[in-house]
């Protein structure tokens, strides 16, 4: 995860997100891409997880996991206020968060979006 948190500040940075929201870049790219390796491990997936960077109209970041849909486990609270909280601090690094399930309840997508100085 740390190559990815790098990997995408670096081209965040390239594209034209503001220094001072590259912090928030690193941090979000680290949450979902733990959220998507997570998923994986529930679902013994030996599967990689897909980041996807595109400068185009902004900066956007897309994580994609192939775990099957994810019912939590409702005996186990603590795991769903971690994942609640997990989707809240993505929520609050980008300008725009987008959770997308995958076609047959497999998988998922985490789109994170932030402004570029030629796309504001």
């Amino acid at each position: 995860m740390r190559t990815a948190r790098l990997v995408a500040v670096a081209c965040g940075r390239r594209a034209g997100v503001a220094v001072d929201r590259l912090e928030e870049l690193k941090l979000a790219v680290g949450e979902a891409c733990a959220r998507a390796v997570a998923r994986h491990r529930r679902g013994s997936l030996p599967d990689m997880v897909l980041l996807e960077l595109v400068d185009d109209a902004g900066f956007e970041v897309r994580v994609l996991d192939y775990a099957p849909a994810d019912p939590g486990n409702p005996d186990d609270p603590e795991e769903t206020v971690v994942a609640e909280a997990g989707i809240a601090l993505l929520a609050e690094s980008a300008d725009v968060l987008k959770v997308t399930p995958g076609a047959d309840g497999i998988g998922s997508t985490i789109s994170l979006w932030w402004p570029t100085a030629n796309h504001r």
